[in-house]
């Protein structure tokens, strides 16, 4: 598969943006205060399926021949990938099997069969996330759609980066959570397309470090399936295709713990008035924390998603709080 580009980004934002939200950009004066910044949060959790993830769902779907739609769309996921995929399958009136671990969210599991996809799971400790979904690939001759490693995935999560370079000028950096890393490398496509002097940095749990990993040792690392409450980046490696634009155009990596995020989700939950997901939190963390330099003063951030599970609520409360 070929590496995509800012222009494909471009491209991608043409074809998806009368089905995607253009979501609101917020900003709040007490997190300024407390940052020493001018934060503009990107609300993805305001996205139809409730995280970025439906922009690259739907733009592969979109680009599939209808040959292909015919045949079904088969993913692996732990949630906002899974939803994406079912609404985007919905949309299209295709059948949609999903492949889900065992301990997903159950919000997550239950939005995803309300669109009407077939729900398989599997052992996250125990089995291959890609090989159980290639099984449907080869014994029901589907699709699959990847939750990141795709350049059509890819250049559809670099839209929500786009439509924020657009809207709010002179950003010095644009921050992001990391997973698998189809949303950081898109997001370094459309900033650094757009913008080439603005930074664009992401921020992984300490747990779940694989990426930060892989950049000291300059190739994909692959980690043991990580224990974080920040759900949607337990990934083990990087993908084979978001490695090298992460290792080209991101210019910083943050680690937080998981004390850091439970604070960070619970400031944007009681002060920001923002229900997001653990994962979105990550780089609310990096800000509250003082991670990011003092001389970038001017900072988008990508707010993923907002797919929380209510019974993860107790659980989520930090202490001490910010």
């Amino acid at each position: 598969m070929f590496l995509p580009t800012f222009h494909d980004v471009k491209r991608a934002h043409e074809r998806i943006r009368d089905e995607v939200n253009q979501t609101p950009v917020v900003t709040s004066r007490t997190l300024n205060r407390l940052t020493g910044k001018e934060i503009f949060l990107k609300c993805e959790n305001f996205q139809r399926g409730g995280a970025f993830k439906f922009r690259g769902a739907y733009h592969a779907v979109s680009r599939l021949s209808p040959a292909e739609k015919k045949r079904g769309l088969v993913c692996f996921s732990s949630g906002n990938h899974a939803q994406a995929v079912a609404l985007a399958a919905s949309m299209w009136n295709l059948r949609a099997v999903i492949c889900m671990p065992q301990d997903a969210p159950p919000v997550k599991v239950e939005a995803t069969r309300g669109y009407g996809a077939h729900i398989h799971f599997y052992d996250r400790q125990r089995e291959d996330r890609e090989a159980v979904a290639r099984r449907w690939v080869e014994e029901e001759n589907m699709v699959l759609v990847p939750p990141y490693d795709d350049p059509r995935i890819i250049a559809g999560a670099g839209t929500a980066a786009l439509e924020l370079m657009t809207e709010v000028s002179h950003l010095d950096a644009v921050i992001t959570p990391v997973g698998g890393g189809g949303l950081i490398s898109g997001t370094a496509l459309a900033v650094k397309g757009h913008a080439p002097e603005t930074l664009v940095a992401g921020v992984e749990p300490a747990r779940g470090n694989d990426v930060y990993l892989s950049i000291q040792a300059g190739k994909r690392v692959t980690i043991s399936a990580p224990e974080t409450v920040a759900d949607g980046l337990r990934t083990t490696s990087p993908g084979k295709l978001t490695f090298p634009i992460i290792q080209r155009l991101v210019d910083h990596l943050f680690l937080v713990t998981e004390e850091e995020i439970r604070a960070a989700w619970e400031f944007a939950f009681t002060r920001l008035k923002l229900v997001i997901e653990p994962s979105s939190a990550v780089a609310l963390a990096a800000l509250l924390h003082h991670q990011v330099p003092a001389d970038i003063k001017r900072v988008g951030v990508i707010i993923s998603g907002g797919n929380v599970d209510l019974t993860m609520l107790p659980s989520l409360r930090a202490n001490p709080p910010i």
